[in-house]
């Protein structure tokens, strides 16, 4: 028995999953401000109460926290210092000197996490090869420890000039602090980020020591409340790729964690995706849509694998704007991201004109409509408005929404200002907030070079399936899939991801001139670091799957694509192959090649994983169940009049038997509204599939 949990902005998901017999049981509660264990504890209690399993009976748990990025966002981290090579204590304020917005002149650049007073020079120097130039002196780095545990420091940052090139130097002062201060948490820039470009090196090994005490302290509250509940088994972390992680591992690299939640939605997807394609489906390409209390997500799901980016930034200072934030080269499913939620609040601008979000009413005070205070209109209480959410089955019921306060808020702040009616203002919320999810997801596929219409979509979270159909027909998409438990999808997705470590290096040369013995011997302990690793998790050898890459680019350039490498031992011989691959990425991304130019590698990736979980999976019904599958009819606004349209049951549609939209088919965790021109079915697995015309 696995339990999946998920916090979210405005609700905590929870999935139990017995592996042998495929069973789901899922949960949702309002997330808890400004604990959000006390929100897991609550989700725990009911669905070990709703599925009859005691806690003790529970062998895993795998858990997805916003709790890094939050703490980052909010400079809610630990007194952090950084020790580095004398004259480069200004990195951080210095970065790349490059404006994200060259004609704001009021422009505000990201703040470090770390003061200037807190950092200091120590007088140390490695060549970029790894060679010695000014030896270390441990005296100076005591004096300065000192110096700055008298500050109230309660962790060290350890980031010197080429130290992925030789480590030497970080780890003695390593040594010397974890022996001499053991209360003090301490990141090593070698172990954190191996990888060349001092300033995006040392931003994430700041953000990993900003953020250790923190993550240390809520996993060892997270795991000692299960353990007084009667948990006895293991408890797995997701990480921003996609990946699990051990407990030890979140507390050592909680850097990884940033985009620890949006990660299950996209790695259900790819099991989802997966369990189509094996039995005859012809999808190739996937857009996992997920939309959620707070915020919406688009990724793309190739060839059964999500597409995974090592250039991410956060805390921007605008939101959606790249270069505003602080640089962290960790593996990250590559996704866009924006403030389109159900919580997602509506007002009008300085000029009179309708915006939603990316603010947010979160779940407290949430909407208008939840009745716990919300007084501004959000996406939710525009739904509810137009017919398309239940306000008597909103969680199976055991959510009652408040229709009269939604009108309200929508009237007094929207529909009443601009003289129109209220359904015509909800409607205008509901439209605004599409369009702009079609935006961000248009662009995001064509700056990979791809073609949106080709795509089949994914729908998932609490409010994606409402507003999945619209944005699937804004991108010009044929067709739709609502995966069974979608409200939750996140949850599920921590419990079909795979445990799985990468491991990185830092090596240029040009491929032509390459000391492959060393790239091999490099690699291979990489390998053999990851399978330990993994074995130590109870996996045996022979379950472990090995890739490797390289980050490469041709000789000249400043940035580089990932490239996929040869199985087995790298030589000369595997030069046409790599260049292959280097020249298909290429031509991918930029529609051209350069066959003259040299090529040459930067960084070196292995990724060492366990198999996913191969499950059939199989939703437990909540709550009520109809007799057929139409159990209602009920008036819908889809923009010029109301119509009165069949809702069904998803629990009790008969599987392939088509329904013709505009229908609304409603279950527990969400709602999904198909609108005209279009046909829905259940198939085998029990997704909803629409196509439309």
């Amino acid at each position: 028995m696995k339990l999946g949990i998920d916090i979210g902005g405005t609700f905590t998901d929870l999935v139990l999953l017995d592996e042998d017999s495929g069973r789901m049981v899922l949960g949702k509660t309002l997330t808890t401000y400004p604990d959000p264990l006390l929100g897991i504890l609550n989700g725990v209690k009911q669905i070990t109460r709703d599925s009859g399993v005691p806690l003790p009976s529970i062998g895993v748990v795998v858990h997805g926290t916003t709790l890094i990025t939050n703490a980052v966002i909010e400079r809610k981290g630990a007194r952090t210092a950084l020790l580095t090579t004398a004259g480069f204590e200004d990195v951080l304020e210095i970065g790349r000197e490059m404006r994200y917005d060259i004609y704001d002149l009021f422009l505000t650049m990201p703040k470090p996490l770390i003061p200037r007073s807190l950092r200091i020079g120590i007088r140390q120097r490695m060549n970029k090869d790894g060679q010695v130039l000014t030896p270390l002196d441990l005296a100076e780095v005591e004096h300065a420890a000192e110096r700055l545990i008298r500050r109230g420091v309660q962790s060290m940052a350890v980031s010197f000039l080429h130290a992925f090139a030789n480590p030497e130097h970080e780890q003695a002062v390593g040594d010397l602090l974890r022996r001499k201060y053991p209360h003090l948490s301490v990141s090593l820039s070698s172990e954190v980020l191996p990888e060349i470009r001092e300033y995006e090196r040392t931003s994430a090994t700041v953000m990993n020591a900003y953020t250790q005490p923190l993550i240390q302290d809520y996993l060892r509250r997270l795991k000692q409340a299960l353990v007084e509940r009667g948990f006895q088994g293991e408890i797995f972390i997701m990480n921003s790729a996609g990946r699990l992680t051990t407990l030890d591992g979140a507390q050592r690299f909680p850097i990884q964690l940033l985009e620890s939640g949006p990660a299950g939605g996209t790695m259900a997807s790819v099991f989802f995706q997966r369990q189509l394609v094996a039995a005859g489906n012809d999808i190739p390409q996937l857009l996992a849509f997920d939309m959620g209390g707070t915020t919406a997500k688009a990724s793309m799901v190739r060839r059964g694998q999500p597409e995974i980016t090592h250039h991410f930034e956060a805390a921007r200072e605008r939101r959606f704007k790249k270069g505003s934030g602080l640089p962290v080269r960790i593996p990250v499913i590559d996704m866009i991201e924006i403030g389109a939620g159900g919580g997602s609040i509506a007002r009008l601008d300085a000029l009179g004109l309708l915006t939603v979000g990316p603010d947010s009413a979160a779940s407290q005070p949430g909407p208008a409509c939840y009745g716990r205070g919300g007084q501004w209109p959000t996406v939710t209480d525009a739904d509810l408005v137009l017919g398309f959410l239940n306000e008597h089955y909103f969680l199976g019921g055991t959510m009652p929404l408040r229709r009269d306060l939604a009108e309200k808020a929508i009237e007094k702040h929207i529909a009443r200002p601009l003289g129109i009616r209220v359904e015509e203002a909800a409607w205008g919320i509901h439209r605004i907030v599409n369009e702009n999810m079609a935006n961000a997801a248009r662009v995001h596929i064509l700056e990979k070079g791809f073609d949106p219409r080709s795509f089949t979509m994914m729908a998932f979270g609490g409010a994606g399936p409402v507003h999945a159909f619209a944005v699937a027909r804004l991108l010009g998409l044929s067709r739709l899939i609502i995966p069974g438990g979608a409200g939750v999808l996140s949850a599920l997705g921590f419990l079909v991801s795979p445990v799985a470590t990468e491991a990185i290096f830092s090596h240029v040369s040009r491929l032509d001139r390459m000391e492959w013995t060393t790239i091999n011997t490099r690699l291979a302990d990489m390998e053999r670091s990851g399978r330990t690793f993994l074995q130590e998790t109870g996996l045996s050898a022979d379950q472990i799957q090995v890739s490797r890459m390289a980050e490469m680019r041709y000789a000249g350039q400043g940035h580089e694509i990932t490239v996929p490498l040869p199985v087995g031992t790298l030589s000369a011989e595997s030069l046409p192959a790599i260049m292959r691959n280097f020249g298909e990425e290429y031509a991918l991304r930029y529609g051209r090649t350069l066959p003259h130019m040299p090529i040459e590698s930067v960084t070196w990736r292995t990724v060492v994983s366990g198999p996913p979980p191969q499950i059939s999976l199989y939703q437990q019904v909540k709550g009520a169940v109809s007799q057929q599958a139409q159990k209602d009819t009920r008036p819908a606004f889809f923009g010029k009049t109301w119509i009165e349209v069949p809702v069904l049951d998803r629990y009790t549609m008969p599987t392939e038997q088509r329904f013709s939209g505009p229908c609304i088919i409603e279950e527990f965790e969400s709602t999904t509204v198909v609108g005209p021109d279009a046909a829905v079915w259940r198939d085998d697995f029990g997704n909803l599939i629409i196509e439309m015309f």
